[in-house]
């Protein structure tokens, strides 16, 4: 049976957090208003080896970590969800002092790594479970990797993120019928993800839509940004009814995207509008540039 790990109250509604991923969210009005994000999207690093063609973030051996001292941080309300990611987050020297301090303020951390690194790295982020230093850890596979999807089904809490138009739809079948969570990323031409860009990439995304049917019956959890929602027209796929009564919002609503390496935050990674980080979090969020 699945744990709570947080309650809280956000605006109008209330919020009951699982340590399975499962959230809750309640209100008696006829939509959520929030006061703060009960999510964000946390780049703390643009320091990474593997130098992705499509990396929105345009990570490299020649970035720079970002301050995870920064005063917005003791702002983070009680119970909300912080991703974790770069770049490498694992190289960051911080890291684990960051994530005891997010732990004693009763954030809830998660944190996406690259296969390539987990390969590297597994025994850290090993640790990081083990210690409850992290929730949930997503691991970025451009293509089938058979150690993810090993680590991925050695721990309940792991997804998988696939980014739609990278990750071939073959892939996916070798995949199927294991109790695996995955999250479709949608494809962001946005950083080195302009020049990537290409007829390869549109022909993988259209196949990933017609296989959409499929893919839902495949896999013990399927889950999909914003963006993937629209590129692979996923409303149309379940039915009006059930999106609307599963989907979590607008970017923005409830969720926002902070860069620490660049002082930054926005609707979403993908936001050409950006704005100089302040503090407090909440004073972020409500002027948050929002359609």
């Amino acid at each position: 049976m699945a744990r709570v790990l947080a309650r809280y109250v956000n605006g109008n509604y209330r919020v009951v957090l699982y340590d399975d991923g499962t959230k809750v969210k309640e209100t008696a009005d006829d939509v959520f208003v929030a006061d703060h994000p009960d999510s964000i999207d946390l780049k703390i690093t643009d320091y990474c080896e593997n130098n992705c063609p499509m990396c929105h973030e345009r990570s490299s051996v020649t970035g720079r970590h970002g301050d995870l001292t920064h005063p917005i941080i003791d702002t983070f309300p009680i119970g909300m969800e912080v991703a974790i990611g770069g770049g490498d987050p694992l190289s960051h020297p911080d890291l684990v002092p960051f994530l005891e301090k997010l732990r004693s303020h009763r954030v809830i951390a998660n944190i996406t790594v690259s296969a390539i690194d987990l390969r590297k790295k597994a025994a850290l982020v090993e640790d990081l479970i083990r210690s409850r230093l992290v929730y949930g850890v997503g691991v970025s596979c451009l293509s089938y990797d058979a150690f993810a999807v090993r680590f991925a089904l050695a721990h309940p809490n792991v997804v998988l993120h696939l980014i739609n138009g990278v990750f071939p739809v073959e892939d996916f079948e070798k995949m199927m019928g294991e109790p695996l969570k995955i999250l479709i990323l949608g494809y962001k031409r946005f950083g080195r993800g302009v020049s990537y860009d290409s007829p390869a990439v549109r022909k993988r995304m259209a196949e990933t839509r017609e296989h959409l049917p499929a893919i839902l019956r495949g896999f013990k959890v399927v889950s999909f940004d914003n963006l993937a929602l629209t590129q692979l027209s996923v409303r149309e796929v379940i039915g009006a009814e059930r999106y609307d009564e599963i989907y979590m919002g607008d970017d923005g609503d409830a969720s926002m995207y902070i860069d620490l390496v660049r002082e930054e935050y926005a609707l979403s990674s993908a936001s050409e509008e950006r704005k100089p980080l302040v503090s407090p979090l909440r004073e972020c969020f409500r002027q948050l540039p929002r359609k």
